[in-house]
C-alpha cells in the first residue's frame, strides 16, 4: 500500500530552451510505495522533467524535495548517489560487458586491489534473483533480448540503492508476456516502498498499474489525479489534448479505385512462403501479426530495402522492377519505417533539410529559388509540426513530430503508395488522431496505404481490410466489417491461447 506522505516533490520546476518553454512552473508530489503516471502529448514536458530528475538537465528555477530534503541535481552521478534511477527506452548499458559487470559498473567488488570476480558473480546472481530473473551473470549484454536488458537496467539501479525509479515508455518493444513480467517487477518494487514514475502513451497501462497520475500539456501541469479509481479514459484524453476526441481514428467509408499496388509471389528473407495481395487506390490495408510474423520484412521487400528472391510488383497497373529504395521512391512508393530515429530521419540535420530530402531525391541538385523554404513552411503548417523554427535539429523533436516530418518529406511529392510501419508507436493520443486524419485524407485522394500495426484497436479502427500474418506468411485477408480483436488474434496465433504473450 502507498504511504500517504510524499517521498518526492517537484516544486515550481521551469526549464526553457531556445524558442521553447519546455516546463512552466510544474509542481506535484509522488508518494512513497506508489506508481505515479506521467501522461501528455509528445512535447508536453514529460521527458524534460525526467532529465531534470536524473540530473541530465538543471532547472532554470524551482527545486525538488527528496525524502524531506530540498535539492537540485547538477549531474547524473549526483542524482544516482541520491537514489534516483531513470530507465529510458534507449537503455544505458555497455553491450560488450557482461551482465555482472554492467550491474556493478563503477563500484566493482575488489580484493587486494584487484577485481574479485567470484564476489562479482555471486553479488550479481543475488541481485538478479531479487527480481526473479534467471540470467547468467557472465552473459554479454549484447546477447540478451531487449526485455532482459531492461531487467538488467532495473537490477543495476537496485544495486545502487535507488529509492526513486522512473520508467520512460518501457513497454514499446516488449511482447505481452514481457510486459506482464515487467509489471510484476514494478509491483514488487512498489511493495518494497520505492517511489515509481511511469511514462506511457498506452493509457491502458496507466489505468492498470498507476495509483495516481499527472497530466502535462505544453510544458504545464494540467491536473494531478491522486486516485485513478474514478478517472475515465475520456477524462484523461480531454486533459491531455484540451478537447474531446470521441473517435480518434477519423474513419469514413470512401470509394475504392483500381489497384495501385499488386504483389504476386513475393519472396525473400523473412517470408516462409510467397506473398500475394493487392491494394486499391484509396484503400487502407492493415497488416497485423505477432512479433516475428514477417510484417516489417514484407514492407522492406516491397520497398527494395531487402532484395527479393522472387515475385513481381505492379504499381498503378504497370510492372516495375524495384531493386533498391530509390527505385520505389521514383515510382511513387515510399516507406515510413518503424525505427524512425535510425532509419527515418537524419537526426543531426534540420527540420527543413529532413522535409526536403524527397525533393533532392526526385529533382537532384536542380532546386531553384525558395522552393525548399516554401516547401518546409507548407509541410510544417500542413502537418502541424511543433518546432520553434525550420532550423531546429530533427533529433530535438518529439517522436510524434519526427513522424510528421517523415510524412511531410514524402508527401512533398506525388505519392501513389504509402507504406507505414508502426506509424504511431510511442506517440500520444492527440498526435495519433492527427496522423490517422492525414491517412484518411490521403486515402480520399486515391493514395493506397499499407499499415503495419501491433495495436489491434488501431488496425481495426483505421483499416478497410486487414491482412493477418503468422510465421512469415499471409494467412488471411479480413474485411473491416468482419474483423474483431478475437478473430484477428486467433488467426495470428501459432497454436493455442498460451501463444498470446509469445
Amino acid at each position: 500500500m502507498a504511504n500517504d506522505s510524499p517521498y518526492l516533490q517537484f516544486r515550481n520546476i521551469s526549464k526553457s530552451f531556445p524558442g521553447v518553454k519546455a516546463l512552466d512552473g510544474v509542481s506535484f508530489s509522488v508518494r512513497e510505495g506508489s506508481v505515479h503516471g506521467l501522461v501528455g502529448e509528445n512535447g508536453a514536458g514529460k521527458s524534460t522533467l525526467l532529465k531534470i530528475l536524473s540530473g541530465a538537465y538543471a532547472p532554470d528555477s524551482g527545486d525538488m524535495v527528496l525524502g524531506g530534503r530540498p535539492m537540485v541535481f547538477r549531474s547524473t552521478a549526483e542524482a544516482f548517489r541520491n537514489g534516483i534511477a531513470v530507465i529510458y527506452q534507449e537503455l544505458q548499458l555497455v553491450p560488450e560487458l557482461s551482465v555482472a559487470e554492467n550491474l556493478f559498473l563503477g563500484h566493482m567488488p575488489v580484493r587486494g586491489g584487484l577485481l574479485d570476480r567470484r564476489r562479482l558473480r555471486e553479488a550479481a546472481a543475488a541481485q538478479l534473483q531479487t527480481i526473479e530473473e534467471g540470467i547468467d551473470p557472465a552473459t554479454k549484454v549484447s546477447r540478451l533480448p531487449i526485455a532482459q536488458r531492461q531487467m538488467v537496467e532495473i537490477a543495476k539501479a537496485l544495486t545502487r540503492g535507488a529509492r526513486v525509479l522512473a520508467f520512460d515508455e518501457p513497454t514499446s518493444s516488449l511482447t505481452a508476456r514481457e510486459v506482464a513480467k515487467l509489471f510484476s517487477v514494478i509491483a514488487e518494487l512498489k511493495r518494497q516502498g520505492r517511489s515509481i514514475l511511469y511514462v506511457s502513451h498506452r493509457l491502458d497501462e496507466i489505468f492498470e498499474i498507476c495509483d495516481s497520475a499527472t497530466v502535462f500539456r505544453d510544458g504545464r501541469r494540467i491536473e494531478t489525479f491522486e486516485d485513478m479509481g474514478g478517472v475515465t479514459r475520456d477524462v484523461l484524453v480531454n486533459r491531455m489534448v484540451g478537447r474531446d476526441i470521441r473517435d480518434i481514428y477519423n474513419y469514413a467509408p470512401r470509394q475504392l479505385h483500381e489497384p495501385v499496388l499488386e504483389a504476386s509471389g513475393l519472396a525473400g528473407p523473412g517470408l516462409s512462403e510467397p506473398a500475394s495481395f493487392s491494394v486499391a487506390g484509396g484503400e487502407v490495408l492493415g497488416v497485423f501479426g505477432l512479433v516475428g510474423a514477417g510484417r516489417t520484412e514484407l514492407l522492406k521487400l516491397l520497398y527494395g530495402a531487402v532484395r527479393k528472391t522472387g515475385g513481381t510488383v505492379r504499381l498503378a497497373g504497370e510492372d516495375v522492377v524495384i531493386r533498391k529504395p530509390a527505385d520505389a521512391i521514383g515510382r511513387g512508393m515510399v516507406l515510413c519505417p518503424e525505427d524512425r530515429k535510425d532509419e527515418g530521419i537524419i537526426p543531426i540535420r534540420s527540420v527543413l533539410e529532413n522535409l526536403n530530402l524527397s525533393g533532392r531525391l526526385s529533382r537532384g541538385f536542380f532546386i531553384f529559388g525558395d522552393w525548399e523554404g516554401m516547401n518546409a513552411a507548407r509541410q510544417i503548417e500542413r502537418f502541424r509540426i511543433k518546432t520553434p523554427s525550420p532550423a531546429q535539429l530533427a533529433v530535438n523533436l518529439s517522436g510524434g513530430n519526427q513522424q510528421k516530418v517523415i510524412l511531410g518529406r514524402w508527401l512533398s511529392e506525388k505519392v501513389k503508395v504509402l507504406l507505414l510501419d508502426e506509424p504511431t508507436r510511442g506517440i500520444d493520443v492527440g498526435a495519433k488522431s492527427e496522423i490517422y486524419a492525414i491517412m484518411q485524407s490521403l486515402a480520399r485522394d486515391g493514395v493506397g496505404i499499407v499499415m503495419v500495426s501491433s495495436d489491434l484497436p488501431e488496425a481495426l479502427g483505421v483499416s478497410d481490410r486487414i491482412l493477418v500474418m503468422r510465421s512469415g506468411r499471409i494467412v488471411a485477408s479480413v474485411d473491416r466489417n468482419d474483423a474483431t480483436e478475437e478473430k484477428l488474434l486467433k488467426l495470428a496465433l501459432p497454436a493455442g491461447p498460451q501463444a498470446v504473450a509469445s
